[in-house]
């Protein structure tokens, strides 16, 4: 069980008032709020030990320490078997045009690539670009309008002996859609394919074991998990090591270093460390479903317990936004609706409304203190397949810190549009 009013005293952003009001943060797809703690350690790395990587001085062994954590931390975040296989990076965007670069190199004329329509342009355009510099031909997964799932059926008959890299998401950031992202990749490697699997808008909200996922590379954002601007990027080693790796020529051949381009964010991967400890905290405090993840221990199975209980508890705040707005049938939710279908998504809720564009309604929610997203989302073959170009749709996005109380506000904020 999740002590959400405890959870939310940790965090000075959702306790702010501005005009007279406690504001309602429902923009955490586009970035989370951060808990003290991510503040604390990002202050204490730039007053303390804020010096480069590799220097025998005693604040720089201080700054690699802090580093080695936060490798060590997401390895066990996402259940990777090495620390050495964790990269870092900007943000998740930056990352993958990065790999795209070293995948162009490695693809060949014919090959086949596959991405999807339900998915977030970081996890298309970039691989669409590797096609077209190695004369690789791009296919494309479909996806189910009516409820926003994909068309596993259209990705099994894609899949072939050409293929060559699949890339797909865990979870749709436009409709909230958890794909079945295993099975796919299953698929895949019975044809020899590579998968990458862009975690960015799941990460928030559920565990995440690359080994079950049976992915070759999987990527996320540390600022959209209550962590400050870091991408992760995971590798296969194999991969990591064998791959042609875009990097200055004193750079050495070792991982993680040969993937990372410059100076990493320090006091960002510190802030990362303080996150993870944050959430290890919440999975400490739940052990009643450490049976849920045999093999594990220490830090490692407190994550995933962290982020079970997390999903468990955000699928209940699903149900009450989708049951309000069942009762509300001037707004559409896109995607999967019901709320009876709590599992199958994140509590991610996307609609629209015939009287009123998504940027009126993202107003009218702002000028009550209620921030919500609208426009496309990236999501840019989504909105033009449904028809919602060039005005998107207006995004709740809720996460573990949101509260009942602030969906019904939501809801009663819906009522007085006019």
């Amino acid at each position: 069980m999740l002590d959400v009013d405890l959870l939310r005293e940790q965090f000075a952003a959702l306790n702010q008032v501005i005009d007279g009001r406690t504001p309602i943060f429902l923009d955490g797809p586009g970035g989370t709020q951060v808990p003290q703690r991510v503040v604390d350690a990002m202050v204490r790395y730039l007053t303390t030990c804020n010096a480069n990587h590799g220097g025998a001085f005693a604040t720089s062994r201080t700054s690699d320490a802090i580093l080695h954590e936060a490798h060590a931390g997401m390895a066990d975040f996402l259940n990777a078997p090495s620390a050495d296989e964790i990269v870092f990076g900007a943000n998740m965007t930056t990352l993958a045009l990065h790999l795209s670069r070293a995948l162009a190199q490695v693809l060949k004329p014919g090959d086949e690539v596959m991405v999807s329509r339900l998915d977030h342009d970081a996890n298309v355009s970039p691989w669409v670009h590797a096609a077209k510099a190695s004369g690789a031909i791009v296919r494309w997964i479909d996806f189910h309008p009516e409820d926003g799932t994909l068309n596993l059926e259209d990705a099994r008959k894609l899949l072939g002996p050409r293929t060559r890299w699949v890339a797909v998401g865990l979870a749709s950031n436009a409709v909230g859609t958890i794909n079945e992202a295993a099975t796919i990749a299953r698929w895949a490697k019975e044809v020899g394919a590579w998968v990458f699997m862009d975690a960015v808008h799941f990460a928030p909200h559920g565990p995440i074991d690359v080994q079950a996922l049976g992915c070759d590379f999987l990527a996320c954002s540390g600022y959209k998990f209550f962590g400050p601007h870091v991408g992760i990027l995971w590798g296969k080693r194999m991969l990591l090591e064998d791959w042609p790796a875009c990097k200055l020529r004193p750079v050495p051949e070792r991982l993680p270093d040969r993937w990372m381009t410059g100076t990493q964010n320090h006091e960002g991967l510190a802030g990362l460390v303080a996150t993870l400890d944050y959430l290890a905290e919440i999975g400490a405090g739940n052990l009643n479903h450490v049976d849920s993840f045999p093999g594990m221990s220490g830090r490692r199975r407190d994550l995933h317990v962290a982020m079970a209980v997390i999903q468990a508890h955000e699928q209940e705040l699903s149900r009450r936004l989708l049951e309000g707005l069942h009762a509300r049938p001037r707004f559409k939710v896109l995607g999967l609706a019901d709320p009876a279908q709590v599992r199958e998504r994140v509590p991610t809720v996307s609609l629209t409304c015939a009287d009123y564009t998504p940027l009126q309604l993202a107003e009218h929610l702002a000028e009550r203190q209620i921030f919500a997203w609208n426009g496309n989302m990236y999501a840019l073959e989504l909105s033009e397949r449904l028809g919602l170009e060039p005005q998107g749709f207006l995004r709740l996005g809720l996460v573990h810190y949101n509260s009942f109380h602030e969906i019904d506000l939501t809801l009663e904020a819906l009522d007085a549009i006019e």
